[in-house]
């Protein structure tokens, strides 16, 4: 009989912290259990390498439910599936959200969660390379994940964005995730030394020469064992058939994501009544909120074909492939050191209380209208330079769930986002199209701007909300299925342990609430901070008491 103190669930951006910080202490013995494999795919480590890590056996490659307000369409939703997860697989920018989020947090009843709470644990983590020029009572540069500023490669088109937006009335500002996040400015990455930066190689790696950390990769979680109302272990897959029982003297810990882990809850017999009882699974603890409170932020296509070659898609041709691989390997620069996008907006559309209710992404690249070509392939661009900014919806109305598809682990569960099902939701989207459409017609870009390709007709509202229904992705952000609070509807309290189970933890985006105001990932590593003191009994409860123990 194997024996742990404590056993994590999913190497991702949470469980490799989590490792990390348990494992400090020599006493804890812990195991953490990853479904894929170690991250030695080539193209996780090269930021330029992001597009060829879809669809591949480290992405989940989930598929939601056709969506009825979507034009029947399924949405593909990419899951990182490797040591790292998803920071091993994302385009890597570093977007913590604004205070007005976590102190939301903390209203629906989530005690330590407001913003001073949580912002030392932001902190904990980073490494900022810019510190220097930085708000020091927001950044660290000490920590393990290396975060820059710093651009091994830029196009010109990021700087025609930026004062474009500036032409618009929008502030620059160098520090979104300081005391403002509203403005436009360049994005910052979790890429050190023109490699990426995953959890992985931040927070994995450098606690595994500890011999009390032990971890199983291409290992399959079938579900957590229970004795009454406590979670003793986890039953796992090894191979093809070979089950096995491993315990945990502690605790288990869920840190598996937004569709994992409460579909790791559900075949363990938490969750609704009748929704267990349709697959045949024996309820052992009723949960309603398991799976439900699903939420994405989603994005379409505005972009311009270039008269230049100056961004990336010229790179994919065959007589530059070489060169810039060349470039990278040998000198660790050029378009291969960077990730997709370059440059950012956060703006306030309808004076949201937050300061901040819509982003734009701005990428250096054309992929046509977006259904003209498949977005998840770079194979398949156009080889005609370009630019895109994606419009995003940051606090979508609308909410979703996930079910189980069977009783058997091995299948993905049913997940159903029901996007724009709020009508407020397209048009929010509607609203930043055309904003970003302005952008682009501004004086900055006339140097460059060739001929508009997505969408073809910017006159029409009727056009640009298909164009909308057409282009829409999510950005991989899905979050809240295994909410914080103390509701009914709630999973985990704000200790994030399973309500009415001893000894079960859920440490992952499932539990937030609500999405914060922009890329998830940032948020993923304070919440793994942060719970790897509840853990360990370790109170920390602002930021002022973090920055005097420095």
């Amino acid at each position: 009989m194997q024996k742990f103190d404590y056993i994590i669930v999913g190497a991702g951006s949470a469980g490799c912290v989590l490792a990390h910080r348990l494992s400090a202490d020599p006493y804890n013995q812990v195991l953490l259990l990853e479904a894929g494999p170690a991250d030695r795919n080539p193209f996780i480590h090269m930021p330029g390498g992001y597009g060829q890590l879809f669809r591949t056996a480290i992405d989940w490659s989930y598929w939601s439910e056709p969506q009825e307000h979507v034009n029947g369409k399924r949405m593909f939703l990419p899951r990182g599936k490797t040591w790292g997860g998803s920071s091993s697989t994302n385009a890597m920018a570093y977007v913590r959200g604004n205070r007005a989020d976590y102190d939301a947090w903390a209203q629906m009843g989530n005690t330590g969660w407001d913003y001073d709470s949580v912002l030392p644990y932001f902190k904990r983590s980073e490494n900022h390379a810019q510190f220097d020029q930085l708000d020091p009572r927001y950044h660290n540069d000490a920590g393990e994940l290396h975060v820059t500023a710093e651009r091994l490669f830029e196009s010109p088109y990021s700087r025609a964005f930026i004062e474009s937006g500036k032409a618009m009335g929008i502030p620059e500002t160098p520090d979104y995730n300081g005391a403002e996040q509203a403005g436009i400015g360049y994005l910052h990455f979790t890429i050190h030394q023109g490699k990426r930066h995953s959890s992985a190689q931040a927070f994995l790696k450098p606690a595994l020469k500890r011999p009390n950390l032990k971890i199983l990769s291409g290992i399959q979680v079938l579900r957590v064992l229970l004795s009454s109302d406590r979670a003793t272990g986890v039953e796992v897959l090894k191979g093809k058939s070979v089950m096995e029982a491993l315990y945990a003297e502690k605790e288990v810990i869920l840190s598996a994501g937004a569709f994992n882990s409460p579909q790791l809850l559900m075949l363990s017999g938490i969750g609704e009544a009748d929704e267990l009882k349709s697959q045949g699974i024996e309820l052992r603890h009723e949960l309603p909120g398991v799976g439900k409170n699903l939420q994405d932020h989603l994005f379409y296509l505005i972009g311009c074909e270039s008269n230049q070659e100056k961004g990336l898609n010229h790179y994919l041709k065959p007589q530059y492939k070489i060169q810039s691989l060349g470039n990278y390997l040998l000198r660790k620069k050029g378009p291969l050191t960077t990730s997709p996008l370059e440059a950012f907006a956060f703006l306030n559309l309808d004076d949201h209380p937050s300061g901040v209710d819509f982003q734009l992404h701005f990428t250096p690249s054309n992929v046509g209208r977006g259904y003209d070509y498949d977005v998840y392939s770079t194979q398949t661009y156009p080889r005609k330079d370009g630019y895109m900014v994606l419009p995003s919806l940051i606090h979508p109305k609308s909410r979703g769930y996930l079910r189980l598809r069977s009783d058997n682990p091995l299948d993905a569960p049913r997940i159903q986002p029901n996007f724009l099902s709020e009508e407020e939701d397209l048009k929010k989207l509607l609203k930043g199209g055309k904003l970003a459409m302005e952008l682009l017609n501004q004086s900055p870009f006339d140097p460059y701007r060739k001929a508009r390709v997505a969408p073809l007709d910017w006159n029409s509202d009727d056009a640009l909300a298909e164009h909308i229904r057409r282009s829409l992705e999510t950005v991989y952000h899905p979050v809240g299925t295994c909410k914080m609070g103390q509701d009914e509807a709630s999973v985990v309290d704000s200790q994030l342990r399973v309500h009415g189970i001893e000894g079960l933890r859920v440490v992952d985006a499932s539990v937030m609430p609500q999405i914060p105001s922009g890329n998830t990932n940032a948020p993923v590593y304070m919440i793994a901070e942060k719970a790897s003191d509840m853990i360990r009994g370790i109170q920390l409860s602002s930021s002022r008491s973090f920055l005097e123990s420095k």
